[in-house]
């Protein structure tokens, strides 16, 4: 042996790891296991080991592919993985490095699942525009499933539990197997036609997509879209997606949580009450503190604590205004006597009788007593009558001539 055909580990693993990327078949690969060692990292890598009878397969899929995971592999479940082998240097093992899985056998089941959400939400039965809201204090609720299975237990304990106000109706249905769909689209129309239910819980506990394939028929879907009343699905575990959760108008994760949210707590709604209760008596005692403050303030007023004193005050008031009154009165007539008495005064003197006093006659017709004002009225020869303040002349017109300005 020489130093020249001695490698280095390095050399030796970069040289296979050449040799597997080299490797036509080895590239888009697929290997049926079984899920060991089943870990999500904090990175978001998911890492796991395929084995079979007799070997056992490395296996990483890296965060952008394990994030379109249409299911969540767990240990002992058979899958198909698809990728490409090459060796992790630094570990020195090899390893498949994975883009795409699925659980094994259930392609065709997956495929019809993806091509039936496909045409439903191209058709609008998954608009969250549609969906109605669950009533917030319900009479009544319908619950579809089977009345053997786990799920009945905790929905009809959990409901009784947090709300006993509102009644339970059972309405059995075969929820697993050839049958199944059609006995939940007849459950749904029991439940459509039965007194005062305001709400409908359809759902069944976990198992594999074969288990769970009901939920995911067209018939069903249809049926759950067009009931009148509401309802929530609760298919499954958490991580289970069916056709009937798009659909429903609310979608549980659980049976049990279903329950939790087509009811209210009574202990809430007790705490509520109680708090409300507090909340109107501390206004109330509030608003009686505030009147009696009030009320006390008027009464220490003295108007009220001496009511006769305040009359009397009021009508001494009265007198005082009374008399300014008629001394304002007598005043003003005063005042307007004796300008009636200037304004007489007035008239008195530009009168008559007391113009002729100051030296004016009066000529007046003898026969009508006309008075004769100009001139023109009078001819030579005309009979006057002339007035003085003291007496009375007759006289004749003699002649005539115009006043020299």
């Amino acid at each position: 042996m020489t130093h020249d055909s001695i490698l280095s580990v390095s050399e030796l693993t970069r040289h296979v790891k050449r040799l597997l990327d080299s490797s036509e078949l080895l590239q888009d690969i697929s290997v049926r296991g079984e899920v060991s060692n089943f870990k999500r990292h904090s990175s978001g890598h998911v890492y796991f080991s395929l084995k079979d009878e007799a070997s056992q397969l490395s296996c990483i899929m890296f965060r952008g592919a394990a994030a379109h995971l249409s299911f969540e592999p767990e240990d002992g479940m058979r899958v198909i993985a698809s990728g490409d082998v090459s060796v992790y240097e630094r570990g020195g093992r090899y390893q498949l490095y994975t883009r795409f899985m699925q659980p094994d056998g259930l392609g065709d089941l997956h495929l019809a699942f993806e091509r039936l959400k496909a045409k439903l939400e191209a058709e609008g039965l998954f608009d969250t525009a549609r969906k109605r809201p669950v009533p917030r204090f319900p009479r009544r609720i319908a619950i579809i499933t089977s009345p053997t299975g786990a799920a009945i237990r905790d929905i009809t304990t959990i409901l009784a539990r947090r709300y006993p106000a509102a009644s339970q109706l059972i309405v059995p249905a075969i929820v697993q197997g050839d049958e199944a769909a059609s006995s939940i689209v007849k459950a749904l129309a029991v439940a459509n036609e039965a007194d005062e239910v305001d709400t409908i819980i359809l759902g069944r506990g976990g198992g594999s997509i074969e288990d769970l394939w009901a939920f995911n028929e067209e018939i069903v879907a249809r049926a759950i879209y067009a009931s009148a009343r509401p309802v929530i699905s609760a298919v499954g575990h958490e991580t289970d997606f069916t056709i009937a959760d798009f659909v429903a108008d609310l979608r549980a994760p659980t049976p049990s949580a279903a329950a939790e949210l087509a009811v209210p707590d009574q202990a809430e709604l007790r705490a509520l009450v109680a708090g409300l209760s507090e909340r109107l008596r501390l206004a109330l005692l509030g608003g009686l503190e505030r009147r009696r403050i009030t009320l006390e303030q008027l009464a220490a007023r003295r108007a009220l604590r001496f009511p006769a004193e305040r009359l009397r005050q009021s009508e001494q008031a009265v007198d005082e205004l009374s008399s300014r009154m008629d001394r304002a009165y007598s005043h003003r007539l005063e005042r307007l006597s004796a300008r009636t008495q200037a304004l007489c005064d007035r008239l008195e003197a530009l009168g008559p009788a007391q113009t002729l006093e100051r030296g004016y006659a009066l000529c007046l017709r003898p026969v009508d007593g006309a008075l004769i004002t100009r001139m023109k009225q009078l001819s030579v020869g005309d009979r006057l009558n002339v007035r003085f303040h003291d007496g009375t002349a007759g006289t004749d017109v003699a002649e005539l001539g115009e006043v020299a300005t």
